[in-house]
């Protein structure tokens, strides 16, 4: 019994916090659902009739985010006033996008369209969440439809496999992705890097297992949890934007060796952000004491 109890003790340690941030997202969306249906909206989710509700929304993963690893977001002012694409680093848990998406909206009032991978469109009871907070599928024509409309659309080439399989020595996991840089070219937009400091510390995934890794890739599903949640420093760097060249024709638009080249000079400024603002390996304890670092800006 005594060893039974410390094990189920252990388990709850180690999973709690994520769990409590899959509850929060479910909650989320019932109280969407709810105002949706009390003011009989019928609206665009992405229009503007929203944005009281995503105010709320907000402002309550912001007050998470300050509360359990002191949120701080730098380089807002590298953000395009138009149309760009935002490239960032996937944590085990992309809880630092969603503070970065609540925060951005609070302060500038813009909603930053997100990529997805196709099992999350699959997860049930989450559909309207999605759909206000301006999750999409990320094909080519969607994302290029959105930054004509003027939106920023963010992705993470490395998606759910950067998530499952990257560890502490923070290795970004893209491999040949480079669709992200088609659409930026085609799209004549810039690509701002993005990376969030300590991610790794905060939520963790097991060490990878082959049976796990030839598991994923035959099914593209994520089976293995994450687990941590502990209050360490979280900040935001976003970094310059890599602009767009005016001076690149058509032809040149649709050559492998463009886009490879545009690809690698977005993936050197994210490696760029982490060499610069992350102890590699990361560190929990240290990560920890960042919380009481008050020089450190």
């Amino acid at each position: 019994l005594i060893i039974a109890s410390l094990t189920i003790s252990a388990i709850l340690v180690f999973f709690i916090v994520p769990l409590t941030i899959v509850f929060f997202i479910y909650l989320t969306n019932i109280l969407l659902l709810i105002y949706q249906r009390n003011n009989e909206l019928k609206a665009d989710p992405l229009s503007d009739v929203w944005n009281g509700v995503r105010k709320t929304i907000a402002g309550f993963w912001d007050i998470y985010a300050r509360i359990w690893h002191g949120y701080e977001l730098h380089g807002v002012k590298n953000l395009p006033e138009g149309p760009g694409i935002l490239v960032y680093y996937h944590g085990a848990i992309p809880i630092d996008y969603l503070y970065f998406l609540s925060r951005l909206f609070l302060w500038k009032k813009r909603l930053c369209l997100s990529v997805a991978d196709h099992f999350v469109f699959r997860l049930p009871g989450l559909r309207l969440l999605l759909a206000v907070t301006g999750v999409i599928p990320g094909t080519r024509e969607e994302c290029l439809v959105a930054l004509k409309k003027g939106y920023l659309v963010s992705i993470s080439p490395g998606g759910v496999r950067e998530a499952l399989f990257s560890d502490e020595s923070y290795q970004l996991m893209w491999g040949n992705r480079k669709g992200f840089a088609q659409v930026a070219l085609e799209a004549k937009v810039p690509i701002i890097p993005m990376y969030t400091q300590n991610v790794r510390e905060g939520y963790r995934m097991f060490k990878e297992r082959r049976f796990f890794r030839q598991l994923y890739e035959s099914t593209r599903l994520p089976f293995t949890p994450p687990y941590g949640g502990l209050p360490v420093k979280f900040r935001t760097y976003i970094g310059q934007p890599i602009p767009y060249d005016p001076n690149i024709t058509a032809e040149e638009l649709v050559e492998k060796v463009s886009k490879f080249l545009f690809s690698f000079q977005t993936k050197a400024a994210v490696q760029a952000l982490i060499s610069k603002h992350q102890t590699i390996p990361g560190s929990i304890w240290k990560a920890l004491l960042e919380r009481f670092d008050k020089r450190r800006k």
